[in-house]
């Protein structure tokens, strides 16, 4: 049925597939649809993910971690394949109720602590090693204004113009043509910040570009929906500056990779339990 002729009916009722390329994993139920057993390595640290934008802020936070020296964040991590449905297995659902990736599973601690939700990730592993998040409580503000700018934003820009410019299964001018809108809104919200600033929140990395790059970087640099043209993500000049800036950074070469299943292979490490678990080829890449 068309968008100019679909109404609503009274009470919606999940009666078939919706379509697309995630349509197999789509529900409107939450919970375990199987008994499946996660592996637990070496480390405190384990983690349970994908390398789409929201792992990746996390296994980028790992690496940052490491190269400052913090041995406390050495972590394993596996691969969650989204698609197949793991997250939909019992002991994911234990440490993430919402089946979405990543989770995290600190051992460190006197009893075992689950963390879900990328943010949520990120400021724990900021507390918890001192690093990435400011304590005067001004910059800590703007700092976590910053996460949760984040965290609020993207679902327009993923879910929904992600969603409805690349997965689709029918091209919704409407819909795109809305959220086309408001990721270039967003665009030139970062724009106008990282015109006077180094990063996001001044002269200091943390976790706020930590948490933007993975969407918005990558959106400039066209390693994500292939839409940079479409958007006119040159015009963006300073937040290009900031993109490239960071995509450059070691650890953020290394985190990319990370429970990666897509893409070149070279590129890809699924499962991560050492440094030395990246090749000697992306070694000299990263000069590391």
């Amino acid at each position: 049925m068309s968008e100019d002729t679909y109404t609503p009916p009274s009470v919606w009722k999940w009666e078939s597939e919706s379509g697309g390329k995630f349509a197999n994993i789509n529900r409107p139920v939450s919970g375990a649809t199987s008994e499946v057993e996660l592996p637990v390595g070496k480390h405190p640290l384990q983690l349970y993910s994908l390398a789409t934008p929201n792992g990746v802020k996390v296994t980028v936070m790992l690496e940052e971690l490491l190269a400052l020296g913090h041995s406390g964040a050495e972590y394993d991590a596996y691969l969650i394949k989204i698609q197949d449905g793991d997250q939909f297995g019992s002991d994911f659902v234990k440490i993430n109720p919402n089946s979405k990736i990543p989770a995290l599973m600190d051992h460190s601690t006197d009893t075992p602590t689950r963390v879900f939700e990328s943010g949520a990730i990120l400021m724990y592993l900021a507390e918890k090693f001192g690093v990435f998040l400011p304590i005067e409580p001004s910059a800590r503000a703007e700092c976590l204004s910053w996460l949760f700018w984040q965290m609020g934003s993207a679902p327009y820009l993923g879910g929904g113009f992600g969603h409805f410019y690349t997965y689709a299964p029918v091209k919704i001018e409407y819909a795109i043509n809305r959220f086309t809108m408001e990721t270039k809104r967003q665009l030139d919200v970062l724009d106008k910040q990282l015109a006077n600033n180094k990063y996001i929140c001044g002269d200091d990395y943390t976790i706020a570009d930590i948490a933007i790059w993975p969407w918005y970087g990558q959106v400039v640099l066209n390693t994500v929906y292939g839409a940079a043209e479409f958007l006119s993500a040159h015009e963006y000049k300073h937040l290009n500056r900031w993109a490239n800036e960071i995509q450059d950074r070691p650890a953020v070469v290394r985190g990319r990779m990370v429970n990666r299943s897509f893409g070149e292979p070279e590129e890809q490490l699924h499962e991560r339990h050492d440094a030395s678990d990246f090749d000697t080829k992306t070694q000299d890449k990263i000069g590391s």
